[in-house]
């Protein structure tokens, strides 16, 4: 398949990708909201459902034989064909989304049942074809765009060929023992994947290698992906890891990532893409952005970063436990103060509405972000990211909220402004800002959405008289003028 972003200024490898330049509208954008749906949303019943369905004694494929019948009977094929999306209304959705702060929108092109949620021509298993029977990325995109948001995809889809190999199996016991899972059937192996090399790797909690070795996986990989960035022209892409593959002595991903700029670049006369991926080596960092699943970093990052992270569960699940508004702000803030962005997944319902919890958590995000968003959209870090006594965890994919307190605060800047977010309303209705230093001379202090307040400033503090309450609710964001920065 060819387009004119397969020439460029990138080739593909690692050494031209390193010439990589984070586009300024990421730098800026801050909150990303990302539509973590597709056919897994059917049962309401959690992430990895495609996959644990088929892993007997999981409480996923107890609820599907209990719900559905047997996997032998009635596998993830059958699970798809139930996504009908029928209340699917993307421009009502994208409202709330930009309502509440959003300043990019992703969606997901395919997860790692290897269904794609666009119209593919490489790939009958798609919503085109089966389930909504609608091009779900393309709505997107359509809503995007009439918000002027830059449009991102995810795929994650390099894992899929060991991810998806349990449905090769048959229970070892009770009345089904023996019987062969319907991905051991040759008619939907267009589906399933021909992976019975991986099957006894994949049988646990967890399944290695992450990526396989099979090249003609790779090649297939390659060719889908290449299919979504021509399609779409994403302005930014994800990777669910690292960046997959080298085979032949050719990097699949290094090539799928050129194809990207270079498409972006021939369309803007500038690369304004991003590729994000999940490995900390350097010389893979340089190519792109570095993503953080579910956890934070500890300090200001140098390059721009993300965290990706979901109000519950990544697929909507009766049983989650979701973030409070407040939980998701103060996270959102740490992170900006360091560098980075979040992208933010809300649960969608297989129907492809929202809950009530999620519509409250979007309102009271958009309430906020009329007092606070100036300290957020198109900042950078201040020298230190912060000063008090809290920090968040850093232990991958744990996120418990952090007790802060009033001495807490956590910085931004814009020019001369400073943005000091004091993570906790103070009882004694004082800001004190031991941060900066006697060369760092303010000329003014206003408190967001309620204006200027009293301030004095010693060789010891920055000393801010508060009204008795927050307008923002619990975090609240000072805008300290200063001279000379």
């Amino acid at each position: 398949m060819s387009s004119p972003g397969a020439d460029g200024p990138f080739e593909p490898t690692l050494a031209s990708l390193a010439d990589y330049q984070v586009p300024d509208w990421f730098r800026d954008a801050k909150l990303g909201i990302w539509a973590h749906w597709g056919p897994q949303s059917v049962p309401r019943y959690g992430d990895w459902y495609a996959r644990n369905m088929y892993r007997e004694g999981s409480d996923q494929y107890r609820y599907h034989v209990r719900t559905y019948g047997h996997p032998s009977e009635f596998g993830y094929k059958d699970v798809a064909a139930l996504w009908s999306a029928e209340r699917f209304d993307p421009e009502s959705l994208m409202d709330r989304y930009v309502s509440a702060g959003a300043k990019y929108f992703v969606a997901m092109a395919t997860h790692h049942d290897n269904f794609l949620n666009y119209d593919s021509a490489l790939h009958h298993w798609n919503s085109v074809k089966v389930g909504p029977r609608r091009d779900v990325v393309a709505a997107w995109r359509a809503a995007a765009a009439r918000h002027g948001l830059p449009f991102g995809l995810s795929e994650h889809l390099g894992a899929s060929f060991t991810w998806w190999a349990g449905n090769k199996g048959a229970d070892e016991a009770g009345p089904y023992r023996g019987v062969p899972y319907d991905g051991t059937d040759p008619a939907y192996e267009d589906l399933y994947l021909p992976n019975h090399e991986h099957y006894e790797q994949t049988r646990g909690d967890f399944f290695q290698p992450w990526y396989t070795p099979n090249p003609w996986w790779h090649r297939r990989w390659l060719a889908l992906v290449t299919e979504m960035i021509d399609r779409y022209q994403p302005d930014l892409l994800y990777s669910d890891g690292p960046l997959p593959f080298d085979t032949d002595g050719h990097a699949a991903g290094a090539a799928a990532v050129a194809r990207l700029y270079n498409t972006s670049a021939v369309r803007h006369g500038v690369n304004r893409a991003v590729y994000t991926q999940k490995d900390r080596d350097p010389k893979l960092a340089a190519i792109g952005v570095l993503d953080i699943e579910r956890s934070q970093e500890p300090d200001i990052r140098p390059e721009p970063w993300q965290t990706d992270t979901c109000v519950g569960g990544w697929f909507y699940d009766v049983r989650s436990i979701y973030k409070t508004p407040g939980h998701v702000l103060e996270i959102l803030v740490d992170i900006v103060a360091k560098n980075g962005n979040l992208l933010l997944n809300i649960p969608q319902r297989p129907d492809g509405t929202l809950d009530d919890e999620c519509d409250h958590l979007l309102a009271e995000m958009a309430r906020w972000m009329t007092v606070c968003g100036e300290g957020i959209f198109g900042t950078r870090p201040f020298r230190v990211y912060g000063e008090g006594p809290s920090q968040v965890l850093i232990d991958h994919f744990r996120e418990e909220q952090v007790p802060w307190t009033a001495r807490d605060f956590r910085f931004t800047r814009r020019g001369d402004i400073l943005y000091a977010f004091q993570m906790r309303w103070p009882a004694d209705r004082r800001a004190v800002i031991s941060t900066l230093t006697p060369a760092d001379s303010v000329r003014s202090v206003r408190l967001l959405g309620a204006g200027t307040v009293s301030w004095q400033q010693t060789d010891a503090a920055l000393l801010v008289e508060l009204p008795p309450t927050g307008p923002a609710g619990d975090v609240n964001c000072l805008a300290i003028e200063l001279a000379g920065h």
